[in-house]
C-alpha cells in the first residue's frame, strides 16, 4: 500500500484535505491548511539547493535548479555585536559561499515548489501580485522552466524585474497603486477562466518552501537556534520559521524549544508590531495604518508593506508570535542604512534593503540586551549579492504587458490576458 507523501490539515477545524492545489478549508473556516509529512524525521536528500530538504516539500518532482539557503556561522559581524554563537542564513546570491540564488531574495525560495506543486495539482495559469521581489523570482522560474505566470506588480516596482533568462511565457501587469492595490487587481485576473491565484500565505508550497532556511539552519548548526531575526511585510516568512521548527522539534534531533521569532518591520509603516504590543489579535487599521499610503512612501523597504498580512487568521503571525514567546521591532530608514553598511564591512556582501531592515532589528535587541550573551541566534539575510550576481550575469529586463490604474477592473485588460495566453500559453 503506497503511503501519501503528505497530507493537509484544517488548524481551526482539524479536518484533512486532500490537495487539490488547495488554498482554504473546504468547510469554510477562518485558517490556515498546514502540510503534514508521513515522514516525521527530516531525511536530507543527495540533491541540489532546496531540493536537499524534498522530504518536506509538497512536491513529487523537482527542477534542475540550485537555489537554496546557505547557513555559514558569522566572524565579523558577531565580533562586533558581541554575540558568541550568531549563524546568517544567506539567502542570495554569493557563490563563494555557495549561495545560487540569482534573484538575490529568498523569494525563489518559494517560487520553485509553488510552480511544482501546481503542476502536480492542477491545471492553469499562476497568478501572483508582488511588491517586487516575489515577481522577479516567480519570473526567474518561469524563465529557466517555460512555466506561465501572470505576475502583477505596482508600478513603481517595475525596475526590480529581471531575470537571467529571457521570460518568454510571463505577462507582467502593472498597477498604478500599491502592493495591495497589485493584490486587488490580481485577485480579478482570477476571475477569468484558466487563471489560478497563487495564493500568498495561504500556499503550503510557499511557507514549506521559505521553511527551509530554518531546516538548513538547524542541519548546520547541530540544534534549533534560540533567536530567529526576520523582517516581515506579510510575515509568511514568520509563520513558516515556525511550522519548520515545528517539525524539527517533533523530529526529536534538533532540540524540544522552539527559537524565538524575532520579526521587524520598517518605520513609518509597522501595522503588525503596532498591534502585537498590544497584544491584539486584530489589526485596527485607523490605529495600526492610519495614513497607510503616506507611510508606505516613505520606508526604505516597501517590500516590508502588506496592508492584508495573515496575522489574525488561525495559524497565522500572531499565533507564532504566542507560541514562541516572540518580539516584534520597529526600524527607522537611518537604523536600515546604518545595518547595511556595519553588514558589508564586516561580512563583505551587500544586502537587499528588506534584510537591512533585519540586521537593524538584530543590533537594536543587542543593544538592549535583549539577547542571552551564551544563545544561539539565526539572522535570516532574505536578500542580497546584487552587486555580486552582475558580475556572473547579464541580467535582462523584464517590462509590463499591460498597465492599469489601481482600482480597476478585469475587463480593462481582459482582451490583451487572453490574447496572450491564446499564443503563449
Amino acid at each position: 500500500m503506497t503511503v501519501e507523501k503528505y497530507r493537509l490539515r484544517c488548524l481551526e477545524g482539524g479536518e484533512v484535505v486532500r490537495d487539490r492545489y488547495t488554498l482554504d478549508c473546504p468547510d469554510g473556516h477562518v485558517s490556515l491548511l498546514r502540510t503534514e509529512y508521513s515522514s516525521r524525521q527530516l531525511q536530507l536528500r543527495e540533491s541540489p539547493g532546496i531540493f536537499r530538504f524534498c522530504d518536506w516539500l509538497p512536491i513529487g518532482h523537482t527542477l534542475p535548479l540550485d537555489a537554496g539557503p546557505v547557513c555559514y556561522r558569522s566572524e565579523g559581524l558577531a565580533r562586533e555585536l558581541h554575540i558568541d554563537n550568531l549563524f546568517i542564513d544567506f539567502n542570495g546570491y554569493w557563490p563563494e559561499r555557495g549561495a545560487a540564488i540569482t534573484t538575490c531574495s529568498f523569494k525563489e525560495l518559494e517560487a520553485i515548489p509553488t510552480v511544482i506543486r501546481q503542476r502536480e495539482r492542477r491545471p492553469g495559469v499562476l497568478v501572483i501580485a508582488s511588491a517586487g521581489n516575489t515577481a522577479r523570482a516567480f519570473l526567474q522560474v518561469s524563465a529557466v522552466t517555460g512555466t506561465p505566470v501572470v505576475v502583477v506588480v505596482p508600478e513603481t516596482a517595475l525596475s526590480r524585474l529581471w531575470t537571467t533568462a529571457p521570460a518568454r511565457q510571463a505577462f507582467v501587469i502593472a498597477v498604478r497603486g500599491d502592493y495591495t492595490d497589485a493584490i486587488a487587481f490580481s485577485r480579478e485576473v482570477c476571475t477569468l477562466p484558466g487563471f489560478l491565484a497563487e495564493g500568498g500565505a495561504k500556499n503550503v508550497a510557499r511557507r514549506d518552501g521559505m521553511g527551509t532556511v530554518m531546516l538548513d539552519a538547524a542541519v548546520t548548526i547541530g540544534r534549533m537556534p534560540d533567536y530567529y531575526f526576520q523582517a516581515v511585510g506579510s510575515g509568511t516568512g514568520g509563520i513558516s520559521a515556525w511550522e519548520a521548527a515545528l517539525r524539527l522539534k517533533g523530529d526529536g534531533r534538533f532540540g524540544p524549544v522552539l527559537p524565538s521569532l524575532r520579526l521587524c518591520q520598517n518605520l513609518p509603516f509597522i501595522p503588525m508590531v503596532s498591534a502585537w504590543n498590544e497584544r491584539r489579535r486584530y489589526l485596527v487599521p485607523e490605529k495600526d495604518m492610519p495614513d497607510a499610503k503616506h507611510a508606505i512612501g516613505e520606508v526604505y523597504s516597501d517590500v516590508l508593506t502588506n496592508r492584508e498580512p495573515p496575522f489574525s487568521i488561525r495559524g497565522g503571525v500572531f499565533d507564532a508570535l504566542s507560541d514562541t514567546r516572540g518580539e516584534m521591532y520597529a526600524v527607522s530608514n537611518d537604523e536600515a542604512r546604518a545595518a547595511e553598511k556595519l553588514f558589508a564591512d564586516t561580512e563583505g556582501i551587500d544586502l537587499d534593503p528588506a534584510a537591512s531592515v533585519c540586521t537593524a532589528s538584530l543590533v537594536s535587541a543587542c543593544e538592549a540586551g535583549e539577547l542571552e550573551r551564551n544563545g544561539t541566534v539565526l539572522l535570516n539575510i532574505t536578500g542580497g549579492g546584487y552587486r555580486r550576481v552582475r558580475e556572473d550575469y547579464t541580467l535582462l529586463p523584464v517590462s509590463a504587458a499591460l498597465t492599469v490604474p489601481a482600482g480597476s477592473r478585469v475587463d480593462d485588460g481582459t482582451r490583451e490576458l487572453l490574447d496572450w495566453v491564446k499564443h503563449h500559453v
